[in-house]
C-alpha cells in the first residue's frame, strides 16, 4: 500500500570491472526481467529511457534486501531500497597533531592555531545546521495515510513547496491511500489529496485546501560535490516529530532497485544522491538539504542491512512535475521508447562499432528494443542504431540520453543523431508521454 512495506535491492557495478553491473545515471523503470538474473548475465544491461511504457515486476530473490523508510499498520513498514557501493567511493582522511615532549606553556597554548581553528569549524557547521533547520522545518509535514485494503495504514514525510498547499512526498508513502491526514509542524491536522503520481520516479504531489502556508527553498542538485554537508528532516518511526539528522553527500547517480516484500514486484530508481545522514522508517518523502537550508533531494530509501548508507532523489528530477503540479497539469513525462545501451570501449570493440560513445538501440530481454508504436517506431529508429547526440549535444559516460530527455516536454520535438551502419543521419523525434502503466 502506501507506506513501506517493501524490500529492496540494488545493484551497482564497477566501470573498472566489465564483469560487474555498472553503476549508471539513468532515468526510466527497469525491463522486464529479473534484475539480478539480468546483471549476473549481461554486464551491459539495457537501459530504458524515461520513455519506456511499463514497470513489470522484477524478482527479488536475490540481492541485498533493503527498507524503504516508512511506518505502517503500526509496525515498521519496509519502504527503501538497497544499495550497493561501489569503486570510487567517497574516501576520507582525518590528519591528527599529537603533543609530544613537555606540555606547551601558556604563552605557547595561546599561540597555537589548531583549537581555535577547529573550534570556529565546528561553531560554523552547527550555526549552518541549526540556520538551515529554522529555514525548513516549519515546512516539513507529517503525512498518515490509510487504505481500505490490505495496506493498512502508513506515516512518511513531506514538504511544502509552494503556499497554496502544494506538497511533495514520495509515491510510496500515498500510493493506493483513500485518505490522508497532513499534520504541518504546528500540529495543525489537514485533509490531504493525491494530486498525481510521477510515472517515471517514486515520487508524488499531494495537495490540501490551504493558502500563505509556509515553504522549503528549492535548490539545485546539479553541482553536487561528495563530502559537503547534508541535513534530513523527517518524522522517524512515525512518533519523532521533525527529527533532524546530519551527514554528507557520499556519492552521487547511484542505481538502486527498490521490491516489493508482498508482491515480489519491484523497480529500478536512478541517479541518486547517496548519503549517511540517518534515514529511518518514517522519513520518506522528506527533506534532503545543504548547509544553506535549500532542498537538494527528497528522501526516500535506506539499506537495511549497512549503516549510513541512504539515498534521495535529486530535486531537480522533481522539478519539472512541481511545476505541472502548480500549473494544474497532469503529471507527464517525455517518452521515446526504446531501450539502449551505453557504449563503453569494449563494448565498441565486441559489436565492432565505429564509435566509442553514444548509446546502440538494443536489448538484452525478451521486451523488443524499440517499443510497437511508440515514438520512436513513429520516427524510424531500429534495433541497432547508435545515438551519437541529441539537438547537438553529444552523448558520452558523463552526458547520457535520457538526462537530455528529460527536461523536455511530451510534445517537443528533438533531434537525433544517429549512426546507422556506417553512415551518419539526423532523425526528427516528437517525444509522447511515459505511460503510466503497462
Amino acid at each position: 500500500m502506501t507506506d513501506d512495506q517493501h524490500n529492496l535491492h540494488f545493484t551497482s557495478r564497477s566501470a573498472d570491472d566489465p564483469a560487474e553491473p555498472v553503476e549508471v545515471r539513468r532515468f526510466g523503470p527497469p525491463p522486464a526481467q529479473p534484475a539480478a538474473g539480468r546483471y549476473e548475465s549481461d554486464p551491459r544491461p539495457a537501459q530504458a529511457v524515461p520513455a519506456w511504457s511499463t514497470r513489470p515486476p522484477l524478482a527479488t530473490s536475490h540481492g541485498i534486501q533493503q527498507q524503504r523508510r516508512g511506518l505502517g499498520g503500526g509496525a515498521i513498514v519496509a519502504v527503501a531500497v538497497v544499495a550497493g557501493i561501489v569503486s570510487g567511493s567517497l574516501s576520507a582522511a582525518a590528519v591528527t597533531g599529537l603533543l609530544r615532549g613537555q606540555q606547551l606553556t601558556n604563552q605557547q597554548a595561546a599561540q597555537e592555531p589548531l583549537g581555535q581553528s577547529v573550534s570556529q569549524v565546528h561553531l560554523d557547521e552547527s550555526s549552518a545546521v541549526i540556520s538551515a533547520v529554522q529555514s525548513a522545518m516549519p515546512a516539513v509535514v507529517k503525512i498518515q495515510s490509510s487504505s481500505g485494503g490490505l495496506g493498512g495504514s502508513g506515516v512518511g514525510t513531506g514538504f511544502i513547496y509552494h503556499s497554496d498547499g502544494w506538497i511533495l512526498t514520495n509515491r510510496h508513502v500515498v500510493a493506493d491511500a483513500n485518505q490522508i491526514t497532513v499534520i504541518l509542524s504546528d500540529t495543525t491536522e489537514l485533509e490531504g489529496e493525491v494530486y498525481g503520481i510521477d510515472t517515471l520516479t517514486d515520487l508524488a504531489i499531494v495537495k490540501v485546501d490551504a493558502t500563505d502556508l509556509p515553504t522549503v527553498k528549492i535548490g539545485s542538485s546539479a553541482d553536487l560535490e561528495q563530502g559537503q554537508l547534508a541535513i534530513a528532516i523527517g518524522n522517524p518511526l512515525g512518533q519523532f516529530e521533525n527529527t533532524v539528522t546530519t551527514g554528507i553527500v557520499s556519492g552521487l547517480g547511484r542505481q538502486i532497485v527498490a521490491g516489493s516484500q508482498a508482491t515480489s514486484s519491484s523497480e529500478q530508481l536512478n541517479n541518486l544522491i547517496q548519503t549517511d545522514a540517518a534515514i529511518n522508517p518514517g522519513n520518506s518523502g522528506g527533506p534532503l538539504l545543504d548547509s544553506a537550508g535549500q532542498v537538494i533531494g527528497v528522501n526516500t530509501a535506506v539499506s537495511q542491512d549497512a549503516q549510513g548508507i541512504g539515498f534521495a532523489i535529486p530535486i531537480d528530477i522533481a522539478r519539472p512535475i512541481m511545476q505541472q503540479a502548480v500549473n494544474g497539469q497532469p503529471l507527464q513525462r517525455p517518452w521515446i521508447g526504446i531501450y539502449y545501451r551505453p557504449i563503453t570501449k569494449q563494448l565498441a570493440e565486441e559489436m565492432d562499432l565505429v564509435v566509442e560513445d553514444g548509446v546502440i538501440i538494443d536489448s538484452t530481454g525478451s521486451q523488443p528494443a524499440v517499443f510497437p508504436n511508440s515514438p520512436a517506431a513513429a520516427a524510424g529508429l531500429q534495433p541497432g542504431d547508435v545515438i551519437t547526440a541529441l539537438d547537438g549535444q553529444e552523448i558520452d559516460a558523463d552526458t547520457d540520453l535520457a538526462e537530455l530527455i528529460l527536461p523536455h516536454n511530451p510534445g517537443d520535438t528533438i533531434t537525433l543523431r544517429v549512426l546507422r551502419g556506417d553512415s551518419p543521419t539526423e532523425i526528427e523525434v516528437t517525444l509522447g508521454t511515459l505511460p503510466e502503466e503497462p
